[in-house]
């Protein structure tokens, strides 16, 4: 049964052969790399890969977890940053780092999450959906006015997750038909006007609601 690491030279093994996953993973799809390849590339014997993981499915869930802490460590610092932008500003800043981040070490997480539902993504994503409900709890108490939007939830999901996406097809897409500069600016102006409007509405509608109450005298104050 694999052993759990405890010393600083076997941590530095573990971390060797999850390093070795992404360099793996690089090159070839998951359903063709083996472990021989990933203790290769690692530079450790394959029972010593063994002691630690079952088989490279294992290996693959340890990668999993590492991208999902490393996505939330590049997201929480800026936490406090981003909710006094303005929404617009914090969709361009919250992209672009995201492309930075993927982009890392030969672009390692980006080979990794393009096979999300391979490594069994959602098995690890709880911490980085609630420090996305973190980001958007607090910037909604920094930006009163954004509570006026309807079911913000929903919104916040698609928006999110659709950002996401598209950020990850377009850097995969060898030949992407924009660039990311214009994918970047036409999310946030979608954001940014789709907030704007609701607010808008929701304005407009109290403002009507206060025209039809009845004033001093007890008649409608829009007649």
């Amino acid at each position: 049964m694999p052993r759990k690491p405890k010393q600083q030279r076997s941590q530095a093994t573990v971390n060797a052969i999850i390093e070795a996953g992404f360099i793996a993973m690089a090159e070839r799809e998951p359903a063709t790399i083996t472990t021989r390849q990933i203790a290769d590339i690692a530079g450790v014997g394959v029972g010593s890969l063994y002691e630690y993981f079952e088989n490279k499915e294992a290996i693959f869930s340890a990668m999993s977890e590492r991208f999902v802490a490393d996505t939330v460590a590049l997201i929480r610092p800026q936490i406090a940053t981003l909710v006094r932008m303005p929404i617009r500003d914090a969709v361009r800043h919250m992209l672009e780092s995201f492309r930075t981040f993927l982009q890392e070490n030969d672009g390692r997480y980006l080979n990794c999450i393009q096979y999300a539902m391979t490594l069994d993504f959602e098995r690890y994503i709880d911490p980085l959906q609630q420090t996305l409900s973190e980001l958007v709890t607090q910037y909604l108490m920094n930006h009163p006015d954004t509570l006026r939007v309807r079911d913000i939830p929903t919104m916040s999901y698609i928006m999110i997750h659709g950002g996401i996406f598209a950020v990850v097809r377009h850097l995969s897409d060898p030949s992407p038909p924009i660039t990311f500069d214009q994918l970047v600016e036409g999310l946030a102006r979608m954001v940014g006007h789709y907030t704007e409007r609701e607010i808008a509405m929701a304005n407009a509608t109290q403002e009507h609601l206060r025209a039809k109450e009845p004033d001093e005298t007890g008649s409608d104050r829009e007649q």
